[in-house]
């Protein structure tokens, strides 16, 4: 018997005193390794002046990574153990620190503490109020008092750097948040307000500048600007020309000519070829006036296009990369030209849109062009003050409006396709070109 357990059976032991010992070990086990873990989590902190504190970690034991949270925003996550941190309190409260650290088999052990600062070093502020003269402008002004490094303001995807008063300005009627950021010992600290603009300038366009623009003066293609799109993919619309990489585009006399050449009379794919070109990667635009000065072909079976394609496109696809046609024809609808905004919520035959009779389109050249803010997208011709087409969603989402990021610019001259050759080819009418004298982009400075 002397080998037996501790917990052999004994004919004169009650069964139940059995299973009592029997759960009071397995109990013990797994209190063992629950309650009183093989590692702790610890920390102690110093002020070095009233609003700067040092903390050093102080936990025992085995584990392997510490994740820390400052209570004020400041985080970090790191696998070395002697790690000290400075942390810059610049407002007077009382902030949680927590220390979580894990072993290697996800075990985890915490403490939090609380530190209090008892002065404010800045306290971050600023006005924004309505320019009394114009109803377009607010007048930002910095009140934020005690020492800092730096600030910006944020509003309208613009970043103005450390300007204590700035006029901001806002073309559109809508809301508006306008942030002030304040950097102090190399963190971030943010205010902001909401301001509401109550109409749209008239006088937007005269604050435009021209910022980029391409006469096509020079006697080639300029390749830092642009490049070619070349294949017979049918380009997502079961178009039938060879896109070629400058065999069917020149520049003469001050003009790019993108030629259609018909090869065969098969009607199929690879019996045209033509041109395509785009800024992809190379100048992209957000917001503004853009403008093409452009002839177009003629004929049935013929499809340019002057448009602008989001610049998310081959990471977000389309339509949620939004894409905005300034100048679409089709030769077998003569003298009628489109403009039409393709996004998640309309795109295809259901994007949104106009057209217009425009008789001499063919024999002369007129001017396409837009007037893009951060709240809608006027589409002109010969003149922005010719508005021919407004897009102004109720509600700005991805699905709306995802016309808040860059954009690149693409031109083309298709055969055939889904829309450009629903009406059949006429063949006799090759080669067909589309000539553009100019492109010219303005932005506010």
């Amino acid at each position: 018997m002397s080998n037996q357990d501790t917990y052999s059976f004994h004919p004169k032991t009650p069964i139940m005193t059995y299973l009592l010992l029997f759960f009071t070990g397995l109990f013990s086990l797994f209190s063992c390794n629950g309650d009183n873990p093989s590692f702790t989590a610890d920390f102690s902190f110093t002020y070095i002046d009233s609003n700067h504190i040092q903390f050093t970690n102080e936990s025992e034991g085995e584990y392997y990574s510490l994740v820390w949270d400052f209570g004020n925003g400041v985080t970090d996550t790191s696998t070395t153990k002697n790690k000290t941190y400075t942390i810059y309190y610049p407002v007077a409260t009382t902030y949680p620190v927590n220390l979580q650290v894990m072993n290697y088999t996800g075990d985890k052990q915490s403490v939090s503490k609380n530190v209090t600062i008892e002065a404010d070093d800045f306290i971050i502020s600023f006005t924004a109020n309505l320019n009394s003269l114009n109803s377009n402008e607010v007048l930002l002004e910095n009140t934020s008092t005690g020492a800092f490094d730096s600030i910006q303001w944020h509003f309208r995807e613009k970043i103005i750097h450390n300007q204590a008063q700035y006029t901001a300005y806002f073309p559109s009627a809508g809301s508006y948040v306008i942030q002030l950021f304040v950097f102090k010992s190399g963190q971030s600290f943010e205010s902001s307000k909401t301001i509401n603009i109550t109409q749209d300038d008239p006088d937007y366009v005269s604050h435009l500048e021209l910022v980029w623009e391409d006469e096509f003066n020079q006697a080639q293609l300029n390749t830092n600007d642009w490049s070619y799109d070349v294949g017979m993919s049918g380009w997502g619309n079961q178009e039938l020309q060879n896109y070629t990489s400058g065999d069917n585009l020149a520049l003469v006399d001050g003009k790019l000519i993108i030629t259609a050449v018909k090869l065969d009379e098969n009607t199929q794919v690879g019996s045209y070829t033509s041109s395509r070109i785009k800024t992809y990667g190379k100048c992209e635009f957000l917001y503004g006036r853009i403008e093409f000065r452009a002839k177009l072909p003629s004929g049935r079976g013929v499809w340019p296009a002057l448009w602008l394609l989001g610049s998310n496109f081959y990471s977000a696809g389309w339509p949620a990369c939004g894409e905005i046609d300034v100048m679409e024809y089709v030769g077998y609808q003569p003298n009628t030209v489109f403009h039409t905004i393709h996004c998640p919520s309309g795109y295809g035959g259901s994007g949104s849109g106009g057209n217009l009779s425009l008789p001499t389109c063919e024999e002369e050249f007129h001017t396409y062009g837009i007037v893009w803010t951060d709240k809608k997208i006027d589409f002109y011709i010969d003149s922005p003050s010719n508005i021919v087409y407004t897009y102004k969603p109720a509600t700005l989402n991805a699905e709306t409006w995802p016309f808040d990021k860059p954009a690149f610019i693409i031109m083309n001259l298709a055969v055939g396709g889904t829309w450009g050759g629903s009406q059949g080819i006429d063949n006799a009418i090759f080669p067909q070109t589309l000539q553009v004298d100019y492109i010219k982009v303005y932005q506010e400075q």
